[in-house]
């Protein structure tokens, strides 16, 4: 089976806006399903609500469209009640880490066997453009006009510090890079978080001199560092250029985990 054959086609077209970087990340997590070799019959999609979201329903697995941060809760009970089932979560940065921050924290504290990807467009997409917990300051949003003024959440380093087993962060230009962490956090018992930060030209880039989709992909390509670099400079001494973000493996431990399979 290739990964092309996981898309309900009686759901296409699909509903992103033309040159969303969802479909990137959904491309990239099927890719790694398939490389897994895991069986469609034992593998559930979980969502919240948002654009990224919307994922599931493109996939041929039974899955959850759940209310508005509670995709990690869900996840958590399905995992529970069938433990030998392969739990994946799509999420946004607004279903994440705003209404659903606490379910994200005690997610990784209790380190559920489970695979998060969480699409970081830094923006409410779907609901007009507001600004998220991570749009990043001086960003103009619906709700920022004057450009945001509170410090954003670095959601990969939260998921390490609440206890994640595994935690990367990519791009959806980093594709090859990216279907790899998803596949080593799909192989790593516990919870596994990947964020991917992606473009949304409709409503971040159009409100932020990103107005096309190579725009906004030279800007992820342009501010990501990978982790061992901006280690060795800030060792140095040296200055990290404003808008830098890392990429890379974060973490990838052995902490207990909670509804692992025992074989």
């Amino acid at each position: 089976m290739s990964a092309s054959e996981w898309f309900r086609e009686d759901r296409l077209p699909h509903i992103y806006c033309t040159g969303c970087g969802n479909g990137t990340v959904i491309n990239c997590t099927l890719a790694a399903v398939e490389e897994m070799g895991w069986n469609r019959n034992e593998t559930v999609f979980v969502s919240g609500i948002g654009c990224s979201s919307r994922a599931p329903g493109y996939i041929l697995t039974d899955s959850l469209h759940t209310t508005h941060g509670r995709a990690l809760a869900f996840a958590t009970g399905v995992k529970m009640a069938r433990p030998e089932f392969k739990v994946v979560v799509f999420t946004g940065d607004g279903d994440l880490a705003a209404i659903g921050g606490n379910h994200f924290i005690h997610a990784c504290r209790r380190n559920v066997d489970m695979t998060v990807v969480c699409m970081n467009n830094q923006i409410y997409g779907m609901t007009g453009g507001q600004g998220s917990p991570t749009t990043p300051p001086g960003a103009i949003s619906s709700t920022t006009p004057y450009g945001a003024t509170e410090p954003a959440f670095d959601l990969a380093e939260i998921a390490v510090a609440a206890g994640a087993n595994y935690v990367a962060r990519w791009t959806s230009y980093h594709v090859k890079e990216l279907t790899k962490a998803i596949t080593t956090g799909m192989q790593t018992p516990g919870l596994a978080f990947i964020e991917v930060r992606t473009q949304c030209p409709t409503n971040y880039g159009r409100h932020n001199k990103l107005r096309t989709v190579p725009a906004m992909i030279d800007y992820l390509r342009g501010n990501a560092m990978l982790l061992a670099k901006y280690n060795r400079l800030v060792a140095e001494g040296k200055s990290i250029p404003d808008g830098t973000f890392t990429v890379g493996e974060l973490v990838r431990r052995n902490r207990p985990a909670m509804g692992v399979v025992k074989r």
